[in-house]
């Protein structure tokens, strides 16, 4: 991963100020090539100054080691570099001390300075030792030399350590820029993987709540009526063969029933291949996907609807509930016509769970199922009288799902729905879906 900022610095196993052993040993070594320099040149500016020697060098080893600090304070060593310049001595020290000044980050006009001030100090020497030179030897080369000889050396000894100075700084400083916008891209990509991974868990839990909420529906539905007729069969088997006959047909068209949509529903959860199966590896998205557009599929070829039950089928589902005794009055108001998929399938799944509500807790009660066609809404209400207190109970167990079940399904459309017992002692089922 790349790293910028703080975290990009490499770790200090230099001493003091250094960063890394192999600059402090660059730096000393310069020092001690620069100090060597300026002792040597030292020897000549003390006979001149009138000094004695050691002094000279002394001053000397004391001027040029001062480029061991030249990452720590370039200024310094660019000042001491111009200070000693009247001297002739210091060259290395003033190369490097202007190189290390122009690829640090100080600002421009700083360096712009001390750079100028180099040039100046360089050019005036330059120019009084070649004349001094000059007058010496009786050498007389021409009123334009003198001048050219002294910009020509003062550039060349300034302007090649500024520029590529200026030039590695600059490098620098890019490279730094490209890591941090890598390092920020980074980031951005792992929180865009973060977010689509917590986007996929949220979307597998509300394809497995829909699953679930879909095998609530069908099974509780099928296996309740099945209760139902079981117990009627029960009580009928000896007293009348013909009915007790029926109901066992009953019986057994609605076990197939509920396998049939039960394994259309968990075709989706399978992986597709028989290698994953073997593996018993976690089920992808895509495969989920895959799985799902099969059933669908097969599910068209068969006649069936891929999106689920419509309400063209509510009068089979009343009749189913029927034949397994219950008193269903079913009324319609305004214009039939066709809805979206999920707006039909969720009607008639609230219909479905509302009938066999009241086959759990009010068997033998009689259920109004009301439908109503409006302009921009379809509108049910399912409502049961008080059961009658000789009807036999089937003992159904309830997980508590259905209602909640329900009411998921319809505010999922932004719907409204709303449950609870009635004056009377029965139970009413209401729920309004927006049509679009």
């Amino acid at each position: 991963m790349t790293t910028t900022g703080e975290d990009h610095v490499p770790a200090r196993g230099g001493p003091w100020w250094w960063d890394r052993r192999r600059g402090a040993v660059l730096d000393v070594s310069l020092g001690a090539v620069s100090a060597l320099e300026c002792a040597a040149e030292g020897v000549p500016f003390a006979r001149d100054a009138g000094v004695p020697l050691a002094v000279g060098v002394v001053f000397g080893l004391l001027a040029g080691s001062v480029l061991v600090v030249r990452r720590k304070w370039p200024i310094a060593v660019v000042l001491v570099a111009i200070a000693v310049t009247p001297a002739e001595m210091g060259f290395l020290m003033g190369v490097v001390g202007l190189y290390t000044l122009a690829a640090s980050e100080l600002p421009r006009r700083i360096i712009g300075s001390l750079a100028g001030m180099s040039l100046l100090g360089t050019l005036i020497v330059t120019f009084v030792r070649l004349r001094q030179d000059m007058a010496r030897d009786g050498v007389d080369l021409g009123d334009w030399f003198l001048p050219f000889a002294s910009i020509a050396t003062s550039l060349g000894l300034t302007a090649p350590p500024l520029l590529l100075g200026l030039y590695v700084g600059q490098r620098r400083r890019l490279m730094e820029s490209l890591r941090e916008r890598a390092d920020s891209l980074e980031r951005e990509l792992q929180l865009l993987a973060e977010r689509a991974e917590e986007r996929a868990q949220w979307a597998r839990g509300e394809e497995r709540t829909r699953i679930a909420r879909e095998m609530h529906d069908v099974v509780a539905h099928r296996v309740s009526l099945m209760v139902v007729h079981a117990a009627a069969l029960q009580a009928v088997a000896r007293k009348d063969p013909e009915k007790a006959v029926k109901n066992a047909a009953l019986v057994g068209d609605m076990g197939r029933q509920a396998l049939t949509e039960l394994r259309e529903m968990l075709g989706v959860l399978r992986s597709g291949g028989e290698g994953a199966r073997a593996e018993r590896a976690s089920v992808p998205l895509a495969a989920v996907g895959v799985a799902a557009a099969a059933a669908a599929s097969r599910a068209a070829e068969d006649g069936e609807s891929p999106d689920g039950p419509c309400l063209s089928e509510l009068d089979e589902l009343i009749g189913q509930s029927e034949a397994a005794g219950m008193v269903v009055d079913l009324s319609v108001e305004g214009e039939v016509r066709v809805y979206a998929a999920e707006v039909e399938s969720t009607a008639f799944r609230v219909v479905q769970e509302a009938l066999t509500n009241v086959h759990k807790h009010a068997a033998g009660a009689k259920t109004y199922v009301r439908l109503a066609h409006r302009v921009s809404e379809i509108a049910m209400q399912v409502e049961n009288e008080p059961p009658p207190e000789a009807a036999a109970s089937a003992r159904l167990p309830s997980g508590g799902n259905g209602l909640v079940g329900m009411k998921e399904r319809v505010a999922a459309l932004g719907g409204v729905f709303v449950s609870g017992p009635t004056d009377a002692g029965g139970f009413r089922v209401s729920a309004v879906i927006p049509a679009s």
